[in-house]
């Protein structure tokens, strides 16, 4: 595949095309959320680091972290961040816009085997990333090990709306007008495709509590953020 090509990810969720796909979208890749998502983004943003509540002088982990916005918006807490994702791409992005932020520091991580100590971090989140590696229920395991006893774990994914109707509307949304909106905000149409096929086949907010209760987790709980479009998580590391 040349630099030109376009690269979509599929089902299977190859780390190799999933990573490349995202190098694709990554100078866009803000944007073009904001869009589809009408802005809400940067509501479930704000809502996402109030879940973890970050403090100064915790260590905390954003794995999946993307561009780092929601990294950059818990290190404003005075915590030290590390924001860690797959994709040489969107890190890249990330450190251009937030590199000059002393407490926040880059690191590409594979989420099934993280490059870091057992019991490091006060806290760990993930937003919208969970959905896209090969092996979710390793990844919580990671998460598990990597976090204290008594660390806190925030994923924030998408969902299934609970109401039929919005439910039905929703996911013709997802099918027909989230790759246009993509495709007119100059962004690969073809990797949205692919989130629209990763949302529909990902498990709903029961199934997502069980997996994360399976990795270790206690006190997990869940709310829905926007009819269910998305829905916060939340977790602690027993003590």
């Amino acid at each position: 595949m040349t630099s030109n090509e376009k690269n979509r990810a599929d089902l299977g969720k190859d780390p190799a095309r999933v990573s490349g796909m995202f190098d694709q979208v990554a100078a866009g890749y803000d944007r073009t959320n904001t869009a589809m998502t009408f802005g809400n983004d940067v509501l479930w943003r704000a809502a996402t680091t109030r879940a973890v509540a970050p403090k100064p002088g915790e260590r905390i982990l954003d794995l999946g972290a993307g561009t780092a916005s929601s990294s950059a918006s818990l290190a404003r807490s005075g915590a030290d961040v590390v924001a860690a994702d797959f994709s040489p791409g969107m890190l890249a992005e990330g450190e251009r816009r937030h590199g000059a932020m002393r407490n926040l520091s880059f690191v590409q991580a594979d989420a099934t085997a993280l490059p870091f100590a057992d019991a490091e971090f006060d806290a760990v989140t993930m937003s919208y990333a969970l959905r896209n590696v090969n092996d979710p229920k390793k990844a919580l395991r990671e998460l598990y090990r990597v976090t204290k006893p008594g660390g806190r774990l925030v994923i924030n994914e998408f969902s299934t709306p609970p109401g039929k109707l919005f439910r039905g509307a929703y996911r013709f949304y997802n099918a027909q007008v989230l790759p246009r909106v993509a495709r007119v905000a100059g962004t690969n149409g073809d990797a949205y495709d692919y989130l629209n096929e990763s949302i529909r086949e990902w498990p709903d907010q029961k199934k997502l509590s069980a997996w994360i209760r399976e990795a270790g987790w206690g006190d997990v709980a869940y709310r829905n953020l926007t009819f269910g479009i998305v829905a916060l998580h939340r977790a602690r590391k027993p003590a």
